[in-house]
């Protein structure tokens, strides 16, 4: 079993972060948040998908303004993501959202920030500190790599510690903080040496990871490998691709560490020369079919389901199975816990 480090709980609209609550699953709209029509259709497809809290691009006012309206028509938290104009995060604040994300490498001056502090502190929400790879110019890069050596991943911890700093002093403490690169080992030795320092929640993920397919195995062994430390307490996958991709990819991370459970759990095997059937269109179908189901969090096990090509990998290689199926040519094999039903 895994052990979590113990961080401290923030709250997020209704979603707790942190403590011993579960590890929560973002995304983001990928529309316009102004263009309220499709921003809410999309927020509310994400929330059908699992997603808990979603974040929206906050570049203008209009933005900022739409909000409120966003918020009528969502269940799930809104997350303001803020770069280069701290004003923007007030208007955010005015119109409801219920957190902020700075960006350290384009927020910096210190009487902005302190308004922004005195406005979530009025509204009684967080503020996430979204460090990421691009925060840190190339010529602090290069500065302090040739000055005392280090790494991508201690500069990145360097300048969530340094707003955190900031933070403190100014009696803030309701925070979230994220420390992303591109590559996973950065990301991975950030959020390690960072979770050795402070008790604030982490929020994972990985920066631009690329597309689909890519991006899903590079999210999967960063963020993977940071959970199996015990280290982590919400997660986004990002990828070029429809959010809702996103939600599946971390359901998925999540329940492969058996962290969380989302429905029953699909086995199947890779299939060779022996398989009869066309089981990749198979198990498609019955992974969609079961994806469409609302499943309400529960403490029993999760049931676990074989769809075996041939009698080899059927109930022997499946026998922990709650239930399965081996196919021959013209006829197949029911199977529980391992036992043959028919």
């Amino acid at each position: 079993m895994i052990k979590r480090k113990k961080t401290r709980q923030i709250k997020v609209g209704g979603v707790a972060i942190g403590g011993n609550a579960p590890i929560a699953i973002q995304s983001m709209a990928k529309v316009e948040t102004s263009d309220v029509k499709n921003a809410v259709a999309q927020i509310k497809s994400l929330e059908k998908a699992g997603c808990e809290i979603v974040r929206v691009a906050v570049k203008n006012y209009d933005d900022a303004g739409a909000i409120r309206k966003i918020k009528k028509a969502v269940r799930i938290p809104l997350v303001a993501d803020i770069h280069f104009n701290y004003a923007l995060a007030l208007k955010a604040i005015e119109n409801g959202a219920d957190k902020i994300r700075l960006n350290p490498g384009n927020i910096r001056e210190k009487a902005e920030i302190a308004q922004i502090v005195r406005a979530a502190k009025k509204a009684h929400i967080p503020i996430r500190i979204g460090v990421n790879s691009g925060s840190i110019s190339k010529r602090q890069r290069d500065k302090e790599t040739k000055r005392h050596g280090k790494k991508v991943s201690s500069l990145l911890v360097k300048s969530a510690m340094d707003y955190v700093k900031l933070f403190e002093r100014m009696a803030f403490h309701d925070i979230i903080i994220s420390l992303k690169a591109s590559d996973v080992i950065s990301t991975v030795d950030a959020y390690r040496e960072m979770s050795k320092e402070l008790d604030y929640p982490l929020h994972l993920g990985l920066t631009a990871a690329g597309p689909y397919d890519s991006g899903i195995v590079k999210s999967a062994i960063g963020i993977g490998a940071l959970l199996l430390d015990g280290i982590g307490d919400t997660i986004r996958v990002s990828l070029t691709a429809d959010p809702i991709e996103e939600v599946i990819a971390a359901k998925r991370i999540l329940r492969s560490l058996n962290i969380r459970r989302f429905g029953p759990d699909i086995i199947s095997c890779p299939t060779c020369g022996r398989c009869q059937v066309d089981l990749v269109k198979i198990v498609a179908e019955l992974e969609k079919q079961l994806s469409t189901i609302n499943y309400r969090l529960s403490t029993r096990a999760p049931l676990t389901i074989a769809i075996m090509g041939c009698e080899v990998n059927g109930p022997g290689e499946a026998k922990e199975a709650d239930i399965g199926i081996a196919f021959g040519k013209n006829s197949g094999m029911l199977f529980k816990k391992g036992k043959i039903l028919k």
